[in-house]
Order: C-alpha cells, then sequence, then structure tokens
C-alpha cells in the first residue's frame, strides 16, 4: 500500500468525473499506486468534511478520514459501478467508519463514567457497610451479655454453631424442655434488647 500522506484541509480540487474515479479504482484494485493517488488527492477532502461533521473533532475526524482512505485502498475491487457512482460508495465508507468512530467514542466515555461512578460509590459503601456490621456484632454482644449462662450457652450453640435443639440439650446435659423454653426466653430478651421488638 502506498504512504499515506496528511488529509488534505477542504476540496480544493474539483473531483474526477464518476467514469474517471471508476476507472482509478480499477487500476488500484490491481495495485496501481499512481491510480491510487490521484483518488486520494480526490476525495480526500470530501472524506474529512464529512467526517469531520459527524464527529466533530478534527484530530479523530483526520484519523477517520485515513483510515476511509486505508479502506479505499484495500477494497477497490468491491466497488460495483451497478451499485452508485465511485463518489457515494467512498462517501458511505467514510460515513459508516465516523459513526463507528463517535458510537465507540460514546460507549467509552460511558464506560468511563460507569467505572467513576462506581469506584465513588464503592468505598463509601463498604465503609458504611463495615460501620453498621461492627455496630451490629458489638450491640449482639452486649445484649447476649445480658442473658442467663443457659440462655446465653443455649442461644450460642443453637444459632451461632447451629446444633440443634436436641444436641443442644445433650451438650448441655439439661431436658430437651428445659433448652427450648430457655431459647425462647433468651431470644425473647435478645430481641428487646436490641429493639426489633
Amino acid at each position: 500500500m502506498p504512504g499515506l500522506r496528511s488529509v488534505p484541509s477542504g476540496d480544493d480540487a474539483e473531483p474526477e468525473s464518476g467514469d474517471v474515479l471508476a476507472g482509478l479504482l480499477n487500476r488500484s484494485a490491481r495495485g496501481d499506486i499512481a491510480a491510487f493517488e490521484r483518488i486520494y488527492d480526490d476525495v480526500a477532502g470530501a472524506v474529512l468534511g464529512l467526517a469531520l461533521r459527524v464527529v466533530r473533532n478534527r484530530a479523530q475526524a483526520e484519523e477517520v478520514a485515513q483510515d476511509v482512505m486505508v479502506e479505499v485502498w484495500r477494497s477497490a475491487a468491491r466497488y460495483a459501478p451497478e451499485r452508485g457512482s465511485p463518489m457515494a460508495w467512498i462517501m458511505t465508507i467514510a460515513h459508516r467508519r465516523a459513526v463507528d468512530r463517535v458510537r465507540h467514542e460514546q460507549a467509552s466515555a460511558e464506560r468511563d463514567d460507569r467505572v467513576v461512578a462506581r469506584d465513588e460509590r464503592r468505598p463509601v459503601d463498604e465503609v458504611a457497610e463495615e460501620v453498621e456490621s461492627r455496630f451490629e456484632r458489638e450491640r449482639t454482644r452486649r445484649c447476649l451479655g445480658t442473658l442467663t449462662d443457659l440462655q446465653r450457652e443455649s442461644v450460642t450453640l443453637a444459632y451461632y454453631d447451629g446444633y440443634t435443639y436436641r444436641e443442644v440439650a445433650q451438650l448441655l446435659n439439661t431436658p430437651l424442655g428445659t433448652v427450648k423454653t430457655r431459647l425462647r426466653d433468651g431470644l425473647i430478651r435478645l430481641r428487646d434488647c436490641m429493639g426489633m421488638g
């Protein structure tokens, strides 16, 4: 592929006629660098103008225009005269590339915004959750301290260690009915102490 020059800033020269441009595309498709250079000189300004109108950023529009001209060089053989003029074919490529650039930039900006929003929110949420969790643990510990020894042992074994009521009764060597009563009374006191009633 020929070395690309900077894209002209405007439409200074009159573009070649459709037939001449079609012939140049045909020659360019066969690797004729001189033909492609003529195409480039004829259409690059119009391609840049269209890209600039769509992306509204000069640097990005120039990148789009260069990409379009590279695509024209690589895909010149795909131009089909029966589907439209050479200029329409090139400008369609340019419009597609420019719209793709705008969509890419919008998606990138939205991704960045989501990351920033998530990062700004996360530390505050994590700190709040940690403070709340510590507060709950301290309050639970304090309220457990208000229970009788049998209530506290029963609640701890059943609800923190995962034992069944029957297993708690066996571990404490206490009748099952007594353990159930202590658990019920202990849970009522915990609920009242923690303000859940």
